[in-house]
């Protein structure tokens, strides 16, 4: 019976081990000690300091214009004989790319340029010549002048002969009338006398023929003296002839000599045309070929073939060039703009390179490059964002060398360091973050 009794309690006090593994009613709970740690673990953690940031995606870019892909356009219009590339190849500065023949009616001649040549040079021919022309006309001119002072010198030189023999001609007149003077009173005097009978008749036509050659001499005298008068009046005339007549010349020499320099005027205007005109065809000649303004490589041909018609302007392929200084394209929101200047700090992701990024912990990132803000844009583009420019940081890693043109890239501008606890408050708030003012630094030239 006491047996019995024995194994009843005994069944009674027995619990399967199944509910001891699952209730466990039997051990002490640890929960407690663990939320405390980790309570504690949450509060070290929300002391830590943390950076904040503004993220935006770009891509890359280069800073400089003429590092950036650059469409090679026809200058002429034509169609295309010869290609000298392919898409991917890479060409230095000065390669040809491909060769074009022109089309239009005024430049087939194959010996245009020579035959333009020609034509300036006869129109620089005639301009020598119409030099030449005025040299003599005024080599003539001096020789008229000279010829006409010679000739005004004689004259002038004969007119003091005469004017000489005026004043010798008029003293022999002044002489002539003193004897006929006296051959006249004599002969008054002998007529009175020979009515006296005084004289005899002889000697009163003695006296009569010394008065009629008195007379006869007066008179030749008197004839002489206006001969000379009128010699000189004619050597007067003479010399206003001689003055004329060169003057005459002269003016129609001066007359050619200006028409000759305006003849030079209007040649000139043409082989300044000519030579205008010949610089055009020889600078179309040479844009016959399409050459590579700088190193790059091929990405995009627009035209192919061969016979292809071009227009005057379009594009026949796309370069890009192979040296470049690289810099990212980043667009930022209109409401953290007043957070970017330039100078400031930024952590870049690149596309197609592993990166872990703790945004808070830039210093215990991986992958992420330096760069610094180089440009903000003051104007918003068609995305409604403002557009921002990144550059290498010069005293951190430099950037990777196998980057390209357009590459997907993501940055992170680095703003104020506050505690992690800050951080929540001011996202839980929607209050914007806290910014700093860095010194500009001039950008590097290229």
């Amino acid at each position: 019976m006491k047996r019995i009794i024995e194994n009843i309690n005994a069944e009674a006090n027995f619990t399967p081990k199944s509910v001891k593994s699952i209730y466990r009613y039997e051990k002490n709970s640890k929960i407690g000690y663990w939320l405390l740690g980790v309570i504690v673990f949450l509060l070290i953690v929300l002391f830590l300091p943390w950076t904040q940031n503004i993220s935006s995606s770009g891509h890359v870019t280069t800073l400089y214009q003429d590092q950036r892909p650059q469409e090679i356009n026809t200058v002429i219009p034509g169609k295309i004989v010869k290609w000298f590339i392919k898409e991917g190849d890479f060409v230095k500065k000065g390669d040809t790319i491909v060769q074009l023949a022109d089309t239009k009616d005024d430049y087939l001649d194959s010996n245009l340029v020579e035959r333009t040549k020609d034509q300036l040079i006869s129109k620089e021919q005639k301009l020598l010549f119409y030099s030449e022309k005025i040299n003599a006309i005024e080599s003539q001119i001096n020789a008229i002048e000279n010829n006409r002072d010679l000739k005004i010198n004689a004259y002038e030189n004969k007119t003091e002969q005469y004017k000489r023999k005026l004043i010798s001609d008029s003293s022999e007149v002044v002489a002539a009338e003193v004897d006929y003077k006296i051959a006249t009173e004599q002969l008054n005097r002998g007529r009175q006398l020979y009515n006296q009978g005084v004289i005899s008749l002889v000697e009163l036509e003695k006296r009569t023929a010394q008065n009629t050659k008195a007379l006869a001499i007066l008179t030749e005298k008197q004839q002489k003296l206006l001969n000379a008068r009128q010699e000189i009046n004619i050597l007067k005339i003479d010399i206003n002839s001689i003055k004329q007549e060169a003057d005459d010349k002269i003016f129609k020499s001066r007359s050619e000599i200006a028409s000759s320099r305006g003849e030079i005027a209007g040649t000139t205007g043409e082989v300044a045309k000519n030579k205008n005109v010949l610089a055009n065809y020889i600078s179309r000649g040479n844009q016959k070929w399409l050459i590579a303004p700088q190193d790059g490589q091929i990405i995009k041909a627009k035209k192919s073939g061969i016979n292809e018609m071009v227009k005057e302007g379009e594009m026949i392929i796309e370069m890009v060039p192979t040296k470049i200084d690289h810099a990212i394209e980043l667009f930022i929101d209109p409401m953290d703009l007043m957070l970017i200047n330039p100078g400031q700090k930024i952590r870049m992701i690149f596309d197609g390179f592993p990166a872990i990024v703790f945004s808070g912990w830039p210093d215990n990132s991986y992958g992420t490059f330096a760069g610094e803000i180089s440009m903000v844009e003051n104007n918003r583009n068609e995305n409604g964002k403002f557009r921002i420019l990144v550059i290498p940081d010069a005293t951190q890693k430099t950037w990777p060398k196998e980057l390209k043109t357009g590459t997907g890239a993501r940055g992170f501008a680095l703003l104020n360091t506050v505690p992690i606890w800050y951080e929540l408050w001011r996202q839980i708030n929607g209050f914007p973050p806290d910014y700093y003012k860095t010194k500009v630094t001039s950008v590097k030239q290229k």
